[in-house]
């Protein structure tokens, strides 16, 4: 018996539900491994700033001889020598105090003349957006403890500063002001000078030891993709209900009989036409081979 024609629609029908909701299930894979891989990353990150960031501080020559390691971030470091004021610059746009403050930078030249640029903290705009102020490095010879942090990209949006000033710590930038005796792979962000000024800029934030809402966002899609397949089958399932309420047959017309105590002259001839004849099986029409071929087709698929 060939299938009727809902049956071959349906069929295709809930191939193509069945199609979506695979293909809605490996985006939300994709989606959770990553989210999975940021949380992982975002781990790491904090394991490194928990053995790092109170460590003892070590000679800055140390990491400058054998080269900086991703691992040294945030490792505090001891620098000797003198600040270099006139090549201070402002780093703007940056998110401290609740504003958009300005990061002082001063590079620092060591005893041997290598250069460490060194972010001294940050100051608050002022009236006229610049700051109205910016405390001075200490002069002569100072000591220097800093933590060492990782250079900065350049913005993709290709922005740029006025003199005096960067739009982001970009090292090479810094460099070709300073010299070729500039270090580009990192820069010290200030813990404490010895001797210490009258007045500093203001502390950068420590990192946050939040980490991040990465692995709830992984399991969020796995759950999307679960639900995805939850609905369609709840959309197949309403569609088979339907159907069988099409194809059910009228019990109150088809099986209604006149009552045995029911006097005879008020029994009409098209009630007496409607009772079934004794021993005579109801004939089945279309529709009834439709919900037979349906049920089939759902036990096949069970």
């Amino acid at each position: 018996m060939s299938a009727s024609p809902f049956v071959r629609q349906a069929a295709r029908r809930w191939a193509g539900y069945a199609l979506v909701a695979v293909l809605f299930a490996i985006a939300c894979g994709f989606l959770s491994h990553w989210q999975f891989e940021r949380n992982e990353a975002r781990a790491e990150t904090l394991a490194l700033v928990e053995r790092n960031y109170d460590a003892p501080p070590t000679p800055v020559e140390d990491v400058l001889d054998r080269g900086y390691a991703p691992s040294d971030e945030w490792h505090p470091v001891t620098l000797t020598g003198r600040y270099l004021d006139d090549d201070q610059l402002l780093v703007r746009n940056r998110a401290q105090g609740g504003t958009s403050a300005f990061e002082v930078l001063v590079p620092f030249q060591l005893v041997d003349g290598r250069i460490v640029v060194i972010d001294r903290g940050w100051v608050p705009p002022g009236e006229q957006t610049t700051p109205d102020a910016v405390p001075a490095a200490p002069d002569g010879e100072v000591e220097v403890i800093a933590r060492v942090r990782p250079g900065e990209s350049l913005p993709a949006s290709g922005r740029t500063a006025p003199d005096g000033q960067v739009p982001t710590i970009h090292l090479p930038t810094i460099a070709s002001a300073t010299g070729p005796s500039t270090e580009t792979a990192f820069y010290g962000l200030m813990v404490s000078e010895d001797p210490a000024p009258a007045e500093r800029p203001q502390e950068l934030s420590p990192p946050t030891e939040d980490p991040g809402p990465h692995l709830s966002y992984a399991i969020q899609w796995i759950l999307f993709a679960i639900m995805g397949f939850a609905f369609i089958a709840y959309m197949i399932r309403t569609e088979i209900r339907a159907r069988r309420e099409e194809l059910e047959p009228d019990d109150d017309l088809d099986d209604e009989v006149p009552g045995e105590d029911e006097p005879d002259h008020e029994r009409t001839p098209s009630a007496a036409a409607r009772r079934p004849r004794p021993g005579r099986p109801r004939r089945t029409g279309r529709r009834d081979r439709d919900a037979e071929e349906e049920d089939a087709l759902i036990d096949a698929g069970a």
